[in-house]
């Protein structure tokens, strides 16, 4: 697998979400959408957990490719997904979270370790 990065990852399209998906064994992904103070508060944390565990980390904008909202049932932003294996581990879309929750979010319901 790919070594992971300590900053998330700017995707674009679902193709950007399945290549990142298939080249790391545990990724997080931060649907948001431009303009939400909820999701650009929540931005450096979900930074952060990309620096304090193994897990790489991915941020998406659902808006560039709509078909993405129905695929992974995103009904409000911002909303996180944990991947392992190519498989949705967990969902996370209470609102703002903070860098704590969101990195026992991450090894609680995956094999990713804090670094």
């Amino acid at each position: 697998m790919a070594e992971t990065s300590e900053k998330p990852h700017r995707l674009e399209t679902g193709d950007d979400l399945d290549a990142l998906v298939a080249d790391h064994d545990v990724v997080l992904v931060d649907f948001y959408t431009k303009g939400c103070p909820v999701c650009q508060s929540i931005e450096p944390m979900v930074g952060n957990v990309a620096r304090a565990t193994t897990a790489t980390v991915g941020m998406l904008n659902p808006q560039t490719e709509l078909g993405l909202v129905e695929e992974y049932d995103i009904q409000g932003v911002p909303t996180l997904l944990l991947f392992e294996d190519g498989e949705i581990a967990g969902r996370m879309a209470s609102g703002f979270e903070g860098t704590e929750s969101i990195v026992g979010f991450v090894t609680e319901n995956s094999s990713a370790e804090r670094r």
